[in-house]
């Protein structure tokens, strides 16, 4: 009996799909081989088996909470910039705010000034007032002296002699009457153009307070919005901060201590303490808080400086660990012993990256680590790459992060070709996975 078999559209498709499945398989095999864990509990053993495409699920959640972490830092550094923005418009509004002062302090002095000139006037014209009433009473008592004249003509021949002074003294006095007439028109007059600057000046006065007025309301509009921003952006750098302290304890390291330890940030200060006190001008609460904003800043920076020292990076494109830091059986006796790194399995030639930038210190031969290259990053801390092939720096060589420092290879006391890896604050070997993790926040895997 013949078996016949139809291959049809549907069945090249089956046929595609598993051959395709089973290539996948084959690659998740080779990238993650079947694992078992075992449990011991007293009599009782239970094991707990890890699939191929379990372990590629759990690296693809890894992979996208990693692309996650780096869309986050993406948005941060943006913000940052933001910042900056803000920090220059800040900038502006207070120039522009100083400029207003000082035309508010010219606008007053013109106003005192305008009130003295009225004072001076209004001086004048009781004088003047005081004058004219005398005046009036020498033209009386002028009339009098006519009377008494018509009345003792009788006695003119005896008083003939006198009469001629009499008469030049009548004179003098009518001529100066004239003269003080003309010159209380002219003062009137002068008192009238007083009076109308005065008006004037009140009402300018009175516009100016109100121009005044209108210009202390904005004032405080403006110190408003710009305490607003300022405790924005002072909340936001405080966020900023907080997240960047994470991650340096997240990689086993100490804020303080770190910081204490970087030349660059350590300066020499000193002086009387004096406590900074408000002005008493509508714009002091806004300084005091200006001047916090640029501390956080100011320590932002510092954090950040520190930040790009860490090595938070793998020094290999591709890797598998082969053995962590800490007890372990050493590999060659099979005895108990340390291990104060971490070794990194990857392709025969991979290339050896240096995961912060940093100085050369060592480059060469150097006992059980075989081929060894130290750099120094600076705040004390160093990494070390152990069982290199081939060196590609020289002591001394100032490196960028990611530049090339050498081969994955076997020298030294070594079982197969792999990378040592440690790094070191203080000197003091620190596990290196713990900056590996602290790096996924920043990083892609």
């Amino acid at each position: 009996m013949t078996d016949k078999r139809h291959w049809g559209p549907e069945n090249g498709r089956m046929s595609f799909l598993t051959t395709l499945r089973a290539w996948g398989d084959e690659r998740l095999t080779i990238l993650f081989p079947h694992r078992q864990i075992m449990f011991r509990s007293e009599a009782r053993l239970s094991c707990l088996n890890l699939t191929p495409r379990l372990q590629g699920a759990v690296a693809g959640v890894v992979l996208m909470f990693g692309g996650w972490m780096a869309y986050t830092t993406g948005s941060m550094m943006y913000h940052e910039m933001e910042l900056a923005a803000k920090d220059a418009q800040i900038a502006d509004v207070r120039v522009a705010y100083r400029s207003l002062l000082g035309e508010v302090a010219d606008y007053q002095k013109r106003f005192s000034g305008v009130v003295r000139n009225l004072e001076q006037n209004h001086a004048m014209m009781l004088d003047l007032a005081g004058q004219n009433s005398k005046l009036q009473k020498d033209l009386k008592s002028l009339k009098t002296s006519r009377k008494e004249r018509a009345e003792l003509e009788s006695a003119r021949v005896v008083m003939s002699e006198h009469l001629s002074d009499v008469e030049s003294q009548m004179q003098s006095l009518a001529e100066r009457n004239f003269s003080l007439k003309d010159d209380l028109s002219t003062i009137e007059t002068d008192l009238q153009d007083a009076l109308t600057e005065r008006n004037t000046a009140l009402m300018e006065s009175t516009q100016m307070r109100r121009d005044i007025k209108m210009l202390e309301n904005k004032l405080v509009s403006l110190e408003e919005q710009e305490n607003s921003t300022v405790e924005r952006l002072t909340e936001q750098s405080e966020m900023f901060i907080t997240s960047m302290e994470q991650l340096i304890e997240t990689a086993g390291l100490d804020v303080e201590d770190l910081m204490a330890g970087d030349e660059d940030l350590v300066a020499g200060q000193g002086g009387p303490f004096i406590e900074l006190q408000s002005d008493g001008r509508p714009a002091g609460r806004l300084k005091a808080k200006l001047q916090n904003l640029e501390s956080r800043l100011a320590y932002s920076e510092s954090l950040q400086t520190v930040i790009r020292k860490i090595p938070f990076a793998v020094p290999l494109h591709g890797y598998y660990v082969t053995s962590k830091y800490g007890k372990r059986r050493d590999p060659k006796n099979r005895k108990w012993a340390m291990h104060y790194g971490v070794d990194f399995g990857s392709s025969p030639r991979a290339k050896v990256f240096v995961t912060a930038p940093g100085k050369i210190t060592f480059a060469g031969w150097k006992g059980s680590f075989g081929k060894l290259v130290e750099v120094d990053h600076g705040a004390g801390i160093k990494t070390r790459y152990g069982h290199l092939s081939k060196i590609s720096v020289k002591k001394g060589q100032t490196i960028n992060f990611g530049d090339k420092i050498g081969v994955i290879g076997s020298t030294g006391r070594s079982t197969g070709k792999h990378l040592h890896y440690e790094v070191l604050f203080r000197d003091k070997a620190l596990d290196p996975m713990k900056f590996i993790k602290a790096g996924r926040y920043v990083f892609k895997e």
